[in-house]
């Protein structure tokens, strides 16, 4: 697996974990969401400026991104598309 796809791997894998859509993420970095759907595709070659811009948001370190995932391991799911129920109600 090259560097980018690397890259987008652990991207999905941080975000889906943490509950972030890509259009929260890349609202929350400062950049396009279309932008880092590339990147997460691994299509895009992303620089060191914005991967930091990531990684703070993701709240994990720069070379974490750079793992490479486990031999046969699946490729992250997606989030639950809908809205997260409210904390609060009790139906």
């Amino acid at each position: 697996m090259n560097a980018r796809n690397a890259i987008g791997w652990n991207l999905r894998k941080f975000r889906v974990a943490r509950g972030l859509s890509q259009e929260r993420l890349a609202l929350e970095a400062g950049i396009d969401r279309a932008y880092l759907g590339r990147i997460e595709r691994g299509s895009e070659n992303v620089t060191v400026a914005i991967l930091e811009l990531l990684a703070k948001v993701l709240d994990v370190s720069v070379g974490r991104l750079f793992d490479e995932p486990e031999p046969g391991s699946a490729r992250p799911g997606p989030l639950r598309s809908g809205r997260k129920p409210r904390k609060d109600r009790t139906d």
